[in-house]
């Protein structure tokens, strides 16, 4: 099995170097090294979340669409994947599709006003 730099370790190393690449905003990578250990750890939210954060800001949105949707399918109270997944269809001009789920988000977080029922800015 021939590894790189990006899948040596064990996962707990390479959750930390896919974080330091993250923080450097370095986000290709970050994604390289987040895909390998999703597939080893599918269950785990964690490094899904950050792997689509990873995809949002290099804009491969329609991937980080698609790891979006895993977890709040998994996990529909997930506040902050509701809200990413709105942001990301915001993104790609799927604004009607986007309403719904920031609101989901707001409603989560407490941060919505029933008197306009929209969330609050």
């Amino acid at each position: 099995m021939d590894t790189t730099y990006y899948d040596h370790g064990t996962p707990a190393e390479r959750w930390e170097r896919a974080g330091t690449f993250f923080d450097a905003k370095d986000y290709a990578a970050a994604a390289r090294v987040l895909g390998r250990l999703v597939e080893e750890v599918p269950e785990q939210t964690g490094p899904r979340l950050l792997l689509a954060r990873a995809y949002y800001h290099s804009a491969q949105l329609r991937r980080a669409e698609a790891e979006l949707r895993v977890i709040v399918e998994r996990d529909p109270v997930e506040h902050y994947a509701r809200l990413m997944l709105g942001r990301t269809l915001e993104r790609q001009g799927r604004h009607e599709e986007a309403r719904s789920h920031l609101r989901i988000a707001s409603a989560l977080a407490g941060d919505f006003d029933e008197d306009r029922a929209v969330p609050r800015r």
